[in-house]
């Protein structure tokens, strides 16, 4: 096994930038942070053992003082100013110039890269300013710039029909902002291998549902009181798999939410169905009656060796099945999402999955980039998976982007997480007025997003004075069985959060 070294004097850039960047040019090594000559983080007795019987293939050495960094890498050194980008840029350089590789994104490492490219477009900057930026500031390639201002111009037309603040609402007594409700149910049928979720088996904790879906309608009390003078513009379930729960269930939580809540001003209510085994024609027909708009259908894949191997309990036959039944019931909008490096795939076996998606010819596509996550079960039994490859290259992404430009859709989003296949990203594509609303609201965090269930993460967001948004955020404990022992805690915690002194 590979393994890089990295010698570092200040922990914060250690955990949140070098490795990162690092692990973009070497994925499936282990990666080693040292701060003044301690090991971080946690390691067994074999891991160490392991650790000092392998030679580094890299060593990094970073070494701070008042006025310079200096950089090492295989006995190269360089010399650059410690602000974090001209830091970042050098380390980039000389690993791409060691390794003979280069990112796609260059040395950025952040999770919203086209950020910046939507704030220099709502400021009136040329596409050229913006090129220019990406180049010079994160050595940015062209075709990801390109991709990043095609996006940004795509979420700005999206978000003219959400401003921050509308005009006065008769409806209402006071100038009214936008906010989105999310609602996690962390019950799946089984535990996908690379999900990093705090999922909760069906079938294991059945006894809990009920128990839950109280604690859910404690919190819509909260939201409905709390919020009853703002505009709510979209409605997501996640999870998880909400449509594990069964139809009455659906029903109870959909209800509830029509009682207590204002749905006047909603543009979208997304549920994802994203396990073809959850999916039957009762629970269809429950959404329809309560007004979902937006529905998802997720493969990952549409090769059934693989979906054993990760974990589905489905077959591609069940995944076409339960998309023609899902568009039986005449949803507005339709999603797939697809994973590309999944263990054992190669371009051949992504071309298969893409060549059926093209058959199905869904609303939205949904281009995931594997991540291999810490908490993910194939990152914590990686003996078991570390021989198989894990393909994915920028060829291969634009394979995936051809092919939803073929069904006549356009990138809208994009997001990126740590540790992701080739250093590329997830993208969100639609056909033009099928996009997810929600989407693009929570990825370029413009409206406060109330986040209900165990696990949910709400932010509030508020104009920061210079341009920019300042965003604020709590969470509820991830454990279904806590976060029902403690649910007036976690209403707590939201209205601190959100009775904040306003900006």
């Amino acid at each position: 096994m590979r393994e890089i070294i990295v010698l570092e004097e200040n922990r914060r850039f250690a955990d949140s930038e070098t490795g990162p960047l690092f692990r973009s040019f070497f994925p499936k090594a282990r990666l080693l942070v040292y701060l003044n000559g301690e090991l971080l983080g946690r390691e067994s007795t074999r891991e160490k053992e392991e650790r000092l019987s392998v030679k580094p293939s890299a060593t990094l050495q970073l070494i701070f003082d008042d006025q310079t960094t200096r950089v090492r890498f295989q006995g190269d050194e360089a010399v650059c100013e410690t602000e974090k980008n001209a830091l970042k840029r050098t380390i980039y350089r000389i690993v791409s110039g060691n390794t003979k590789r280069t990112l796609p994104w260059g040395s950025t490492t952040g999770i919203r890269p086209t950020k910046e490219a939507l704030m220099m477009l709502s400021a009136g900057r040329s596409a050229d300013e913006i090129r220019k930026l990406y180049r010079d500031k994160y050595l940015t390639s062209k075709e990801k710039i390109d991709e990043s201002i095609e996006i940004a111009e795509n979420e700005k037309r999206i978000l003219k029909a959400f401003p921050a603040t509308k005009e006065m609402d008769p409806r209402f007594s006071m100038q009214t902002n936008g906010y989105c409700l999310y609602i996690g149910i962390l019950f799946c049928p089984s535990i996908c291998l690379y999900c990093s979720f705090s999922s909760h088996r069906i079938d294991s904790c059945r006894d809990m549902v009920r128990p839950y879906i109280a604690s859910l309608k404690k919190e819509i009390d909260f939201v409905a009181e709390r919020f009853r003078d703002r505009r709510l513009d979209c409605i997501y379930f996640g999870g998880g798999t909400p449509t594990t729960l069964s139809a009455e269930e659906l029903s109870d939580i959909l209800s509830y939410i029509e009682k207590r809540i204002d749905l006047s001003h909603l543009a979208e209510i997304t549920v994802e169905a994203g396990r073809p085994d959850s999916i039957s024609e009762d629970k269809l027909a429950v959404m329809r009656e309560h007004g979902v708009t937006r529905i998802s259908v997720n493969p990952q894949t549409m090769n059934d060796r693989t979906l054993q191997l990760i974990g589905r309990r489905h077959s591609v036959s069940d995944t076409i099945k339960a998309y023609h039944l899902v568009r039986k019931y005449g949803f507005e909008s339709v999603n797939m999402d697809i994973i590309l490096g999944l263990p054992g795939e190669n371009a051949d076996d992504i071309s298969h999955t893409l060549s059926e998606i093209r058959k199905l010819s869904p609303d939205n596509l949904t281009i995931h980039s594997l991540a291999l996550k810490t908490a993910a079960r194939l990152r914590l039994e990686w003996d078991k998976y570390e021989e198989f490859d894990f393909v994915n290259s920028t060829e291969i992404m634009d394979m995936a982007l051809s092919t939803g430009r073929e069904l006549g859709m356009k990138a809208y989003y994009l997001y990126r997480q740590k540790n992701m296949a080739a250093n590329l990203e997830n993208v969100g594509m639609s056909i033009p007025g099928k996009e997810g609303i929600y989407n693009v609201l929570i990825m370029e965090e413009r409206e406060d997003i109330v986040a209900i269930g165990a696990g949910a993460a709400s932010k509030k967001v508020r104009p920061d004075g210079e341009g920019g948004w300042q965003i604020s955020r709590c969470e509820n404990v991830k454990d279904i069985r806590t976060y029902i022992d403690r649910i007036d805690q976690m209403i707590e915690r939201k209205d601190k959060l959100f009775t904040k002194s306003e900006l």
